[in-house]
């Protein structure tokens, strides 16, 4: 009788062992689609981009806060003739408060924003990250870490370029998305000369966006 539970024992364990050893990983193209349809009913996000090396972007760095109407605030980093320059805005409705490095507030439109970047894109249903999910090629889930899924995939360079200006060509990079939400929590896209990266973070959170007190 021992020999018998002892036996039941090992088989127990290896059968949870085998259960656990993380081989249980979704299919990529259920996951995007899932994670494509969550990020249609974000209302709000921070986000941030960063950038390692030096690649052919003109936004080298952004942290800021988007709203599903199409406001957004925070500041970004343009590259402008070889010089890095730090620009706050404030967008709402169609007026863009901007100030640079010196000088106070100025004003310009939501389209003549558009020709540098457009931060309210991001959270479009249309032309955003729901967009850019759900026609990625080839999606493959590398691994679970922690909280997250790693996905290998491609994006095309018509998406990719209206969240992240300046690229035109599509990108083999990997995105990370939460397993709870099925929402993106980062991308990172290998370009010449350097690295991407894009993060959200504080989905639906209360955000009100507000003109500069100047203004």
């Amino acid at each position: 009788m021992l020999r018998k539970l002892l036996a039941l024992l090992v088989v127990a364990v290896i059968s949870a062992c085998s259960s656990g050893g993380g081989s249980e990983l979704p299919a990529g193209p259920d996951l995007m689609k899932k994670a494509s349809q969550a990020m249609k009913s974000v209302k709000s996000a921070a986000f941030s981009i960063s950038t390692d090396g030096k690649p052919k972007v003109p936004v080298k760095k952004a942290d800021g806060r988007l709203t599903a109407a199409g406001d957004a605030d925070g500041t970004i980093t343009l590259d402008v003739l070889g010089s890095l320059q730090e620009i706050t805005f404030s967008l709402i409705g169609d007026t863009v408060h901007f100030k640079g490095p010196t000088g106070g507030f100025q004003k310009l439109t939501r389209k003549d924003l558009a020709q540098f970047y457009d931060p309210s894109v991001i959270l479009d249903p249309a032309k955003g990250i729901s967009q850019l999910l759900a026609g990625a090629g080839d999606p493959r889930v590398e691994a679970a870490e922690g909280d997250v899924y790693r996905v290998a995939t491609s994006f095309s360079g018509q998406t990719l370029g209206r969240l992240v200006p300046g690229v035109t060509e599509g990108v083999n990079g990997k995105v990370w998305i939460d397993k709870a939400s099925s929402r993106l929590t980062k991308i990172e896209l290998p370009l010449q000369g350097g690295t991407v990266t894009v993060s959200f973070a504080d989905y639906d959170a209360p955000v009100t966006i507000t003109p500069p007190p100047s203004s």
